[in-house]
């Protein structure tokens, strides 16, 4: 799976129900395993300001499905 197949699902929180936001870079360990997804919180791409953004590790993914990724936040 492509990066850009990521960017196009959207994220959501099982627990809530709610849209968590776009995922917009990963973060990937030295062996090249995804350690998580950076999510950003509905700023523009191209904002400089980065402080709301979020990691999603790998671990709380639930399910990755066709439109949308379902994960668990703690």
């Amino acid at each position: 799976m492509r990066l850009s197949e990521l960017q196009s699902k959207k994220i959501v929180d099982i627990t809530s129900g709610s849209n968590v936001g776009n995922i917009i870079d990963v973060l990937i360990s030295d062996e090249g395993k995804i350690d998580a997804l950076i999510i950003d919180y509905g700023k523009s791409f191209f904002s400089l300001n980065r402080e709301s953004d979020t990691r999603i590790e790998w671990k709380q993914i639930i399910k990755i499905g066709e439109d949308v990724i379902l994960i668990k936040k703690d």
